[in-house]
């Protein structure tokens, strides 16, 4: 329920997926995201599917929306759990979320299956690719380059990450150049506040707007920063690890499954600033810590959200939901 509601609009989509339904009559209807989870599974329980599925990417749970309307979102979202076979999360904290704490649905009706992605071009632009990326952006052998990636929306916290990287450039003399990719509604008021920080600074703070190809960019990056206050998985941190760079994130959402503590980076509580900037000068500091995690980190996504994974594992779910209908 991410998009705003439109009668009209819904309601040709709702019977054009009846068509579809009718006119393949699948087994298996999975679905994705909010509306359009929402359309799909209605229209395939009402067009009997026998094996209907969903999968919880994100959630609107909190953090994005006023007390009613996510009342209401949960009340929608229980009430299609109900016209569900199974549910997927894609972490085992979301899994814990979605069946205690926002009671979706119980948590027998859930199964853990992590995302997949092709995550070689990461690991192979990071070794072809780094040298002429710091060229491009003006990077030299003895400047750590510090990035943060994401939409610059209230609920990424670029205020908070902002705050550490003032901080860490008071206590430092290393080299340092910091990178913040994305774009969005606050992109004015943190482009005050990086004009700020610069002025008082021998540092420097560089916002690209978006990158297309993130992994080139990556490529010549030594760490990678998320200062969320909300994430379902976050996709920039798995293709980061991909591409061998160390992770210092906030503990939201399913960054734990995502970023192995102390191996292939830091997990920081909330809003605990002395702990990030600890953190993100002792990655600066130690370049053999950073190779460490660099290894660590493409061995650890390589094995856990490689597409491979994925397809094997959502084959035997679709076999094992099947098998249970049909008994």
């Amino acid at each position: 329920m991410v998009r705003n509601p439109n009668l009209s609009s819904d309601r040709q989509a709702y019977k054009r997926l009846k068509q579809i339904i009718r006119e393949y009559q699948p087994d298996i209807v999975h679905t994705h995201a909010s509306k359009a989870g929402a359309l799909g599974r209605k229209a395939a329980h009402s067009c009997g599917v026998p094996v209907i599925v969903h999968t919880f990417h994100g959630h609107v749970f909190h953090s994005y929306f006023g007390k009613l309307k996510t009342t209401l979102f949960k009340k929608i979202e229980r009430n299609l759990a109900k016209k569900s076979t199974g549910i997927i999360a894609i972490s085992d904290i979301q899994k814990k979320e979605l069946s205690q704490d926002h009671k979706i649905c119980p948590a027998n009706k859930i199964k853990v299956i992590p995302l997949g992605f092709d995550l070689e071009p990461f690991h192979e632009k990071s070794l072809t690719q780094r040298s002429g990326t710091r060229k491009e952006y003006g990077l030299e052998d003895d400047v750590v380059a510090i990035a943060i990636v994401g939409r610059l929306a209230p609920i990424k916290n670029h205020g908070f990450f902002l705050d550490v990287i003032e901080e860490v450039f008071a206590q430092t003399n290393q080299k340092l150049k910091v990178f913040i990719v994305g774009d969005g509604p606050e992109k004015a008021m943190i482009s005050e506040r990086v004009a700020e920080i610069n002025s008082k600074s021998s540092h420097e703070i560089v916002m690209t707007s978006w990158i297309k190809d993130i992994g080139t960019f990556n490529a010549g990056m030594d760490v990678i920063c998320l200062t969320s206050d909300n994430e379902g998985t976050p996709v920039s941190l798995i293709e980061a690890q991909a591409g061998g760079i160390p992770i210092i994130s906030t503990d939201v959402g399913g960054v734990k499954n995502v970023v192995v503590e102390g191996e292939t980076g830091f997990v920081v509580p909330v809003g605990d600033k002395k702990v990030y900037v600890e953190r993100l000068l002792e990655l600066c500091a130690d370049e053999k810590k950073r190779a460490k995690m660099s290894q660590n980190g493409w061995s650890f996504v390589q094995e856990k959200f490689h597409y491979r994974t994925l397809v094997k594992n959502m084959d035997q779910y679709y076999r094992e939901l099947l098998k249970s209908k049909n008994k």
